[in-house]
């Protein structure tokens, strides 16, 4: 997508060097267009041994099994936005553990994607009959027969190999730091 005009003030972008980069910046106010850019976010949920998947009712992957996921909303907390879309896709609800992976895939629209490490809590997996048409919890043989995407093929690998805790939220932070979702080793 091209950035025409100013989402600031209206007036007209240029191309001009910014840190060494070119960039779209107004010609008349301080606003530099940073880029495209987009964050997703993505459940492990594990209940005995099996792990939660739904299946794609909507293009992109159209039938493929998926770990349950989505995208942020631009003022919600990442750990709330894993949470509801767990509930949303599939009708379980999860408690966020830590994060366990990342993927960053530079594009036109660069999407960063982050895998939560979660708890079950309760619910029966339960498709929303928009974005999923299936859901269940898995085993991994039983998923040797499923059509599960390339991507969560790595996830699954992931949610049973688990080498570490992850990234962990920090409740107690040494400073203060209001609005700012935390997490560390």
């Amino acid at each position: 997508m091209e950035v025409n005009f100013c989402i600031t003030c209206g007036s007209k972008m240029e191309s001009r060097d910014v840190d060494g980069t070119v960039r779209k910046a107004c010609t008349s106010c301080s606003y530099v267009h940073w880029g495209n850019y987009s964050i997703g976010v993505g459940a492990l949920v594990m209940k005995e041994d099996k792990l939660l998947l739904v299946r794609r009712a909507q293009e992109p992957g159209k039938g493929y099994w998926t770990n349950p996921g989505g995208y942020i909303e631009q003022l919600e907390p990442i750990e709330e936005t894993i949470r509801r879309e767990v509930q949303e896709e599939c009708g379980v609800e999860a408690v966020v553990k830590s994060i366990v992976a990342l993927r960053d895939q530079p594009r036109g629209i660069h999407n960063i994607y982050i895998a939560f490490d979660m708890d079950y809590a309760s619910g029966e997996p339960t498709p929303d009959g928009v974005e999923v048409d299936a859901a269940g919890f898995f085993s991994l043989e039983e998923m040797e027969a499923m059509n599960v995407a390339g991507f969560t093929r790595w996830l699954v690998d992931v949610a049973y190999g688990a080498r570490s805790e992850g990234l962990l939220q920090d409740a107690n932070p040494v400073v203060p730091l209001n609005g700012y979702g935390l997490f560390r080793a």
